[in-house]
């Protein structure tokens, strides 16, 4: 049962769509607030702190790409999900804005009914944690969730939400290979669909900042966190 009290953030700079979808998304009973241009987008998240935002890619000013990344470097917005809606369904935008921080990618146009579905299910992870542990730990690398912070050794990292959850589930048993589908389901959902590359970029990413030698790939299987 999804809770009425979510608030969802609608970033479009077409009228018509802020108005179709967001008559829709309010006969569902969320609250819906509007903005049609980043600079807005960022300044009514600060303020309202939408549990979602559904974000256009193409806009003036501030693209939705940029939008985002400005978005994840608020400590207050830190759990807000952003999933981009964008007529943009090439394979280099959709990677782009999984690397800039979004948590899903839907692609317009898009029925209605669908496009509830896919909010819904986004929804339903505000309140799920991956693993029960409030603090993970292994020698080098600690994982608070608490303050949603990774020290390793004594420096702590900031990451952005996606590459937090995926360390936080590799972490959570160091040496066992999670699958790609298990890596899918956990983090991102059996419900939402992503890119192929998308485990790939988030991989990357993390390696970058914590070191290359904690997470092995395993060849046609997954991933694992060697501590």
């Amino acid at each position: 049962m999804i809770n009425n009290d979510f608030r969802i953030l609608l970033v479009d700079d077409e009228p018509d769509i802020l108005e179709f979808i967001g008559y829709n998304l309010r006969k569902e009973g969320f609250k819906v607030f509007t903005a049609n241009n980043g600079k807005d987008a960022i300044l009514l998240a600060e303020e309202i702190q939408p549990h979602l935002i559904l974000l256009d890619v193409m806009m003036p000013e501030i693209d939705g790409i940029e939008t985002c990344k400005a978005i994840r470097k608020h400590n207050a917005l830190s759990n807000t999900l952003v999933a981009f809606l964008t007529a943009r369904g090439e394979d280099y935008s959709q990677i782009a804005g999984f690397e800039a921080g979004g948590d899903d990618y839907i692609t317009k146009p898009i029925k209605p009914k669908v496009l509830i579905s896919r909010v819904k299910a986004l929804l339903k992870r505000v309140d799920q944690n991956i693993t029960k542990e409030i603090s993970l730990q292994s020698p080098e690398i600690q994982i608070d969730k608490e303050r949603f912070v990774v020290v390793k050794n004594t420096t702590e990292i900031s990451l952005p939400k996606k590459e937090f959850e995926l360390l936080t589930l590799l972490h959570s048993r160091p040496h066992k290979v999670f699958t790609r589908d298990e890596i899918f389901s956990l983090v991102w959902g059996d419900n939402i669909i992503v890119g192929q590359r998308t485990i790939d970029v988030h991989i990357r990413k993390l390696r970058k900042k914590i070191g290359e030698e904690y997470i092995k790939t395993i060849k046609g299987v997954g991933y694992k966190f060697i501590d």
